[in-house]
C-alpha cells in the first residue's frame, strides 16, 4: 500500500497539469513504515529529457535524479518510486513503463485527459519485470485545480531545450 500526503499530491498534479499534453514524470520521496505501508512525504518534479514526442514517453533528466539523492540524504527520507502522467490515456502500467520500471519502487501513473485529474493507479514490477501488480493507493480526495494559464514546466524545471 501506498499513500501520498497532501503537498506531495498537490505537487505531483501540479506538474501532471503543467507538461500537459506531455508526460510528466517525477520521483516519489518518503519512507516505508514498520507495517509496510509506503508514505510519500515529497514529490520531486523531473524534466522529461525524452528526445522523441513527449505525448507518450518519458525520461527523467538525470540530473535530477542526483538532486532528489541529495533531497534525500539532506531529510534522511528515501525514493520509494516514480510517478508520470498518461495525457489523455487511463493510468494504466504499459508495456513500455514496465520495461523501463525497477522492480521493488512504486510507479504512480495519473490520468489527464483534457488537462484535469482523471485518475490515478500505482504499479510494482516484479524482479525481472516481465509482470507488474496493481498496489493500493490512497491519495488526497480534495484536488487542486489546473491553473488557468498553465506554464510550460513545473516550477523549478528546467524547460527542454
Amino acid at each position: 500500500m501506498i499513500r501520498i500526503e497532501a503537498g506531495a499530491w498537490a505537487v505531483m498534479l501540479e506538474h501532471a497539469y503543467s507538461a500537459y499534453p506531455r508526460e510528466c514524470c517525477g520521483i516519489l520521496l518518503g519512507a516505508e513504515n514498520p507495517g509496510g505501508e509506503r508514505v510519500v512525504s515529497a514529490a520531486f518534479p523531473c524534466r522529461n529529457a525524452y528526445e522523441g514526442d513527449q505525448s507518450d514517453r518519458f525520461q527523467i533528466d538525470p540530473r535530477d535524479q542526483v538532486r532528489a539523492n541529495l533531497k534525500c540524504r539532506a531529510e534522511d527520507i528515501d525514493i520509494i518510486g516514480f510517478f508520470h502522467s498518461h495525457p489523455d490515456c487511463d493510468a494504466y502500467f504499459s508495456a513500455t513503463d514496465l520495461k523501463n520500471s525497477w522492480p521493488w519502487y512504486s510507479n504512480i501513473v495519473l490520468s489527464i485527459r483534457q488537462g484535469a485529474f482523471a485518475g490515478a493507479g500505482s504499479f510494482r514490477a516484479n524482479d525481472d519485470q516481465s509482470q507488474s501488480e496493481t498496489e493500493e493507493l490512497t491519495y488526497p480526495s480534495a484536488l487542486p485545480a489546473p491553473a488557468a494559464d498553465v506554464a510550460e514546466t513545473a516550477p523549478g524545471v528546467e524547460s527542454p531545450s
